[in-house]
């Protein structure tokens, strides 16, 4: 095992609560919930003094308040928490010389090399008081020789903590923990390997890896691996610039603005749906059109994380709207969602009624078994251009 890697993982506790307790300090301490407050409401977050209760996200919120009558509901606000994200972002990507935005609360930070010029952990110390200092928001890290062990780190550490945990230390971290702790590793994995008797990360460090191969397929080898304390994925650099869109040239040139306003709904939803199915968030939705004599426009807006197809759908056309003003006619519509990070939609999860993203969710579903065209609005069935 090496320990020629210098990475940081920063994680901020209990982001959305901590958001929610900037504005409010009067939260301070409580047993609190980001969420619908409907018995079909879900919980998104919740402060470390509700989880004691036993409740977690992705609990429906009618569970939670069985566990913790006392505990206080509030409705998330999207816009907040992004505008927290990238506001930590900015902090550290100006200080750091290769940052990976792994979601909207966590970050990589590849420090290799540069422990010649700054002792890495006082650095990495140093960056977390800043960020607190700076957003009033706490945050924790782990500092160690690779993504996987630094995540685990920081995971045992929190809330409001550090860990080092250098070369020499990897394995007496890891092996205490359950299989549990390892990311990745999925519920019914867990469920599986728990049934062999496998329950602590020693233990599965123990397996060879043809006999992981044949309990879980390709996905065995890289859980050992991990149990062992070996990762080699890199950190991944941050760039606005990541993306994904889709353009569409006219058969003929066109004015059409029924035609045009179902183009856009149709695009937005192929990209949402690419968002999707590679687990991100968009904070940036880009409308570019072409006029007649190839003059190009664009125009670009903010938004706060979402992969949901009516907020997309909505900031297109609106985006639409300021950009086409010309009254010519356009050859060329095109749509292109950036700003990525990792993650799922939690919009709907702060409300008290989930039908629009449950509907998602089983159009999603739709499409993954007969194809990305499977299914679609029905306004949008003779679209042709």
């Amino acid at each position: 095992m090496t320990n020629d890697k210098h990475i940081i993982h920063m994680d901020q506790d209990a982001f959305f609560v901590s958001v929610e307790i900037r504005k409010n300090p009067s939260l301070k301490g409580k047993p609190v919930i980001i969420g619908g407050t409907s018995d079909r409401g879900v919980v998104a977050s919740c402060s470390y003094e509700a989880r004691k209760y036993g409740i977690h996200s992705a609990m429906s919120s009618r569970m939670a308040k069985r566990l913790c009558p006392q505990a206080l509901f509030v409705k998330g606000n999207m816009d907040a928490y992004s505008e927290a994200s990238m506001e930590i972002t900015a902090i550290l990507r100006d200080r750091v010389p290769l940052i990976e935005k792994a979601s909207i609360d966590e970050h990589y930070i590849d420090m290799t090399g540069m422990d010649r010029f700054h002792g890495t952990l006082k650095f990495a110390h140093e960056l977390r008081a800043l960020v607190i200092k700076e957003t009033k928001l706490p945050i924790s890290f782990g500092l160690s020789i690779n993504k996987t062990v630094s995540k685990m780190a920081t995971n045992e550490c929190k809330p409001n903590g550090e860990l080092n945990i250098t070369g020499s230390e990897v394995t007496d971290f890891l092996n205490p923990l359950s299989i549990r702790k390892i990311p990745g590793l999925g519920e019914k994995t867990f469920i599986k390997l728990s049934d062999m008797g496998i329950k602590k990360i020693y233990t599965l460090a123990q397996i060879h890896p043809d006999q992981m191969t044949a309990l879980l397929g390709r996905n065995g080898l890289s859980i050992l691996q991990k149990a062992r304390g070996i990762d080699y994925s890199p950190v991944v650099p941050y760039s606005e610039a990541k993306s994904i869109g889709t353009q569409c040239t006219f058969k003929a040139d066109s004015i059409d603005l029924d035609m045009i306003y179902n183009l856009i709904t149709a695009q937005v939803m192929d990209v949402a749906y690419q968002l999707r199915e590679k687990k991100k968030l968009t904070a940036c939705i880009t409308i570019t059109i072409r006029y007649s004599n190839f003059e190009d426009v664009t125009k670009q807006a903010n938004i706060p994380y979402t992969s949901l197809d009516s907020v997309l759908i909505a900031k297109a056309k609106e985006l639409f709207r300021q950009v086409y003003q010309k009254r010519m006619l356009l050859r060329l519509i095109g749509v292109r969602l950036s700003s990525l990070v990792n993650g799922f939609e939690q919009i709907d999860l702060y409300s008290d009624s989930q039908e629009q993203y449950s509907l998602v969710q089983a159009m999603d579903k739709i499409r993954r078994r007969f194809g990305p065209q499977a299914v679609t609005r029905a306004s949008l069935m003779k679209l042709d251009v």
